[in-house]
């Protein structure tokens, strides 16, 4: 089975225009793409836990939180998450990197798909944020997990130095790379108050961290599930070339215009 699967990664032959973004399914969009085409992928794929997008969410009225969020039957979870990740493994670059953004609910799932299409699993991040999910009866889910995998065991493209140098300290003297390289992110979720927003979304200060260390200035990122369009935006920002691809005309248009928006 691994070897039909590494075969696939060099099948097809297309192409398809950076910084843009598209509004289809994400397996369709790769087919179009160059095969080794893609620097690094960061993406939050469907949850498939039955989402109810338009439930008042990240202490917003259910009024902003645009409709449309299209989750996967649990039945249909495997497959779909093996299928995304073959065509990802064939866009993405020998050297290349992937971060999957996951709550704990599919994990396994996640994980025994990435081993399937041979990826090698590099870091195991945790990214806390500043509230959570609160229930009676086990303990509060504050936390995603972040899966930073290669296509190459050791070697791929990574920039230790990118944000903190060796000689750097925090306020209490300890090194600030050490402290910013370590596997246990606390960042917090954004507000956007009184704007509308989609129901899941990215910090930009995760996915800046992401892009400093896993990518260089004109390399490209692919998002396969764009959802706002924060990995665009910030790839954008950080003269990175991008591509993403949004099933939801909402997320997408409205991803579409935050692009716009920028000088």
């Amino acid at each position: 089975m691994s070897i039909t699967i590494r075969e696939s990664w060099t099948r097809k032959e297309a192409d398809t225009d950076l910084n843009k973004i598209y509004n289809e399914d994400c397996i369709d969009g790769m087919t179009r793409l160059k095969a080794e085409s893609i620097d690094l992928i960061v993406t939050d794929p469907p949850f498939a836990i039955e989402f109810k997008s338009k439930k008042a969410n990240y202490n917003r009225k259910a009024s902003n939180v645009i409709e449309g969020y299209q989750d996967i039957e649990q039945k249909n979870y495997d497959w779909f998450t093996l299928n995304w990740m073959l065509e990802a493994g064939r866009v993405l670059k020998p050297d290349g990197s992937m971060y999957v953004v996951s709550g704990y609910n599919n994990l396994d799932i996640i994980n025994n798909n990435l081993k399937q299409c041979g990826f090698t699993t590099q870091n195991h991040i945790i990214w806390k944020f500043q509230f959570g999910v609160v229930t009676r009866n086990k303990f509060v889910t504050s936390h995603y997990h972040i899966l930073f995998v290669t296509k190459h065991k050791t070697k791929y493209d990574f920039y230790p130095n990118s944000r903190f140098q060796d000689s750097d300290k925090t306020e209490t003297k300890g090194s600030a790379r050490y402290k910013d390289m370590e596997d246990v992110w606390t960042i917090p979720r954004e507000y956007w108050t009184g704007e509308k927003k989609t129901p899941t979304k990215l910090p930009e200060a995760l996915v800046e961290k992401i892009l400093s260390y896993s990518s260089k200035k004109g390399d490209t990122v692919l998002d396969p599930f764009l959802g706002s369009g924060t990995t665009a935006v910030v790839s954008k920002k950080m003269k990175r070339k991008y591509i993403g691809f949004e099933i939801v005309k909402e997320y997408y248009d409205f991803a579409s215009n935050r692009l716009k928006s920028l000088k």
